[in-house]
């Protein structure tokens, strides 16, 4: 029960660190109705912006993890800009902006390449990983508690500004018909810098969070894959679907790597996205598509 309930903490917390970067996954989907896979490439950046400040300026988590959050936020603004704007100005056809994605991941990747060089890095140890025994009954990681602890602040962050603020209510506006909010008055371009800007955010803290679990390289954002299928599985478009799913994909991946092997966990959590496309394409919380991508 003990290595239970270890999997089972550690399964959350991996799951939350997702919901981070699918959240962001939905946010763009929500309103330009694309999968953003250049999303990967802002975890990235927020994880080299952390790294160089904490080795420049000492040890202050705090100083820079607020300059990843802000780097990686312009960082998706600038991209939307210059690689999805033209094109959103001159076609309606989503798949050219899918297309370009998948070009700005690879430009991303290959430029922390040459700048950054390809070899794994790991951050001070500003964040604790000591053990943790909770209650009595398990043992865990003081990082995956605040792993678990921070994307619980972040996404209730995000859930008060979709609910409570005047742009939280443009952006559902949009989700519903992104046309129709711009014939209303809301300045569509703007709206849609924002939906990166907190997309690339909330890609930082997660950035963060990997590049102590995993270390730091540049094809790091390649994990965000997961991030995606747990999008899809919760329903893309749909942010509390992206959480739950994450949350799904994360217990499967702690648990299969716990009880069964290691070398399965990957899988598992593609077995999840096939059987969901199979059963039910929409995700469980996302709504039936209207245009095809």
């Amino acid at each position: 029960m003990g290595t239970l309930a270890q999997q089972l903490i550690n399964g959350i917390s991996l799951g939350s660190v997702y919901a981070l970067i699918a959240v962001g996954y939905s946010l763009v989907y929500s309103i330009l109705l694309f999968s953003n896979f250049a999303h990967g490439g802002f975890l990235v950046i927020g994880g080299y912006i952390c790294y160089y400040t904490l080795t420049a300026l000492g040890n202050n988590i705090w100083v820079a993890g607020g300059l990843s959050l802000l780097g990686a936020g312009i960082a998706a603004v600038l991209t939307e800009r210059i690689a999805y704007k033209p094109i959103r100005e001159r076609t309606n056809i989503t798949l050219y902006l899918l297309i370009a994605s998948l070009g700005m991941s690879i430009v991303i990747e290959n430029i922390f390449v040459i700048v950054a060089g390809g070899r794994f890095r790991a951050l001070p140890p500003v964040i604790p990983t000591n053990p943790v025994h909770l209650f009595g009954l398990t043992t865990t990681s003081a990082f995956d508690l605040l792993s678990l602890v921070v994307a619980f602040v972040f996404l209730t962050g995000l859930q008060l500004f979709i609910v409570k603020s005047k742009w939280g209510l443009a952006i559902r506006a949009a989700a519903f018909d992104l046309k129709t909010a711009g014939l209303m008055g809301i300045n569509v371009n703007l709206l849609i810098s924002i939906v990166f800007f907190v997309a690339g955010m909330l890609a930082a803290v997660g950035g963060i969070f990997l590049s102590v679990r995993y270390t730091l390289y540049p094809q790091l954002g390649g994990i965000t894959i997961k991030a995606f299928v747990a999008a899809v599985v919760g329903g893309l478009g749909s942010l509390p679907g992206a959480v739950v799913g994450s949350l799904i994909l994360g217990l499967a991946e702690m648990l299969t790597a716990g009880f069964i092997s290691s070398q399965l966990r990957d899988l598992v959590v593609f077995s999840l996205l096939v059987i969901t496309l199979l059963v039910k394409p929409t995700g469980l919380f996302g709504k039936k598509p209207t245009e095809k991508v």
